[in-house]
């Protein structure tokens, strides 16, 4: 007989027939007190069936039916859309989380279309440039100053991080170490090829990951947006955003050209998350000795932002949310004990730091690196303590988390 957890087997969910009464598989028969359906645990989702789901099913397949320039047309028009009522509500990084919340919508509702991955490369690329354009010789400085702040903080996000996804694994949450690997704060596309290689299942991972960055996302631009409406003085304005400013085209070609020259480079030597990380490494470099001068209009980061945005949120398919629904809420739990460790630390700096309270916030919330540059580089924060904060926390992830990872999960009884 075929257990419940292992769904690899079974067979794919059939379309029901709302006008017909569902067969129970397990003898057990319930009804809807609220819509009045007949509905039976099935062994797809172990008994967990959502009656009130299924008379919607149907209509959500309709999406996925659409043809895929249809559903291009759909998710882009109402990206603008939803984009522009969260620009104009002075929401940080709109042009993150509108395209971000439409793509979820849309996955979540079978949508087919997912953006090509040489197209979240080169926006990974576009965006490690910023960042690299963003750092000063006096930004090394002071990271050489207080390195052992930087790496203290990190080290304690790590073990935050690792303790609460020791816990969902003894608490039976999620198989086997899935829950370690999936808290891990940053890195997503690195730990979820290291978890599968250690035998977690990667679909859950990536899950807890996405997961955790549209929270974090979500949540840093709700405070960030909070900050700085409470911080204006009243009936002062906030500065209008010039979209298409004029710009030297040579050096945004240099600029595009290095940039798409150096994600290459780190994708091919298979560096983890390379497309950003070289691009940024490479541009900080020639920009910290006067070799290049970093030219990314507002509109081309703009597209840059949507691209990102799009690739989170078109992860989240149904198949995905089928297979971790039941453990949704403990893993959401876990994610915002983790953010909520995060703000303590940043209370830290600010007393004893003398840091700005939404500077703190941001440079040590939990991931990604590349949401977390995008908030901050839409806010009047200091961003390259940031950027400092987040990259040596990216490092130490690539670095320590999977071992860290792998000697926590040897302490974790198998399911």
């Amino acid at each position: 007989m075929t257990l419940p957890h292992d769904t690899s087997k079974l067979p794919q969910p059939r379309q029901p027939d709302l006008d017909k009464e569902p067969k129970p598989i397990d003898g057990t028969v319930r009804k809807n007190t609220t819509t009045g359906h007949i509905a039976q645990n099935t062994d797809e989702n172990n008994g967990d069936t959502n009656d009130d789901l299924l008379p919607a099913r149907s209509t959500v397949k309709r999406l996925g039916k659409l043809p895929e320039a249809v559903q291009w047309a759909v998710l882009i028009g109402s990206s603008v859309l939803v984009g522009i009522i969260l620009h104009n509500a002075h929401i940080p990084a709109a042009l993150l989380l509108g395209p971000m919340i439409v793509g979820i919508l849309m996955g979540t509702n079978s949508a087919t279309i997912r953006i090509p991955r040489v197209g979240f490369l080169a926006a990974q690329s576009v965006l490690g440039a910023m960042i690299g354009g963003s750092m000063t010789a006096a930004i090394i400085t002071s990271f050489l100053d207080d390195w052992p702040l930087v790496i203290g903080i990190t080290f304690l996000t790590l073990l935050a991080s690792s303790f609460l996804g020791w816990i969902l694994c003894i608490r039976r949450v999620l198989p086997g170490s899935v829950g370690i690997w999936g808290s891990s704060p940053g890195a997503a596309s690195a730990m979820v090829i290291m978890a599968e290689a250690f035998g977690a299942d990667a679909r859950l991972v990536a899950f807890m990951q996405y997961v955790r960055v549209v929270c974090v996302v979500t949540v840093a631009s709700m405070v960030a947006n909070f900050w700085v409406s409470d911080s204006l003085p009243p009936g002062a304005a906030v500065a209008v955003q010039v979209w298409f400013p004029a710009f030297d085209l040579g050096n945004f070609g240099l600029t595009v050209l290095v940039a798409a020259a150096a994600a290459t480079i780190g994708v091919l030597l298979r560096i983890p998350s390379g497309a950003l990380l070289f691009p940024m490494i490479v541009v900080m470099v020639l920009h910290i000795n006067g070799w290049l001068h970093v030219e990314l209009p507002e509109w081309f980061l703009g597209l840059t932002y949507a691209m990102i945005g799009w690739s989170i949120g078109l992860k989240f398919t149904p198949s995905v949310l089928h297979h971790a629904a039941h453990a949704l809420p403990k893993i959401l739990l876990s994610i915002f004990v983790l953010i909520g460790f995060c703000a303590g630390i940043s209370v830290f700096l600010v007393h004893f730091m003398g840091v700005d309270p939404l500077t703190a916030y941001l440079a040590t919330s939990p991931g990604g690196l590349d949401s977390v540059a995008i908030i901050a580089a839409s806010t009047h924060v200091d961003l390259p303590f940031i950027l400092v904060m987040q990259s040596a926390r990216f490092f130490m992830v690539l670095l320590i988390g999977p071992p860290l990872a792998k000697a926590v999960a040897r302490f974790t009884p198998q399911s």
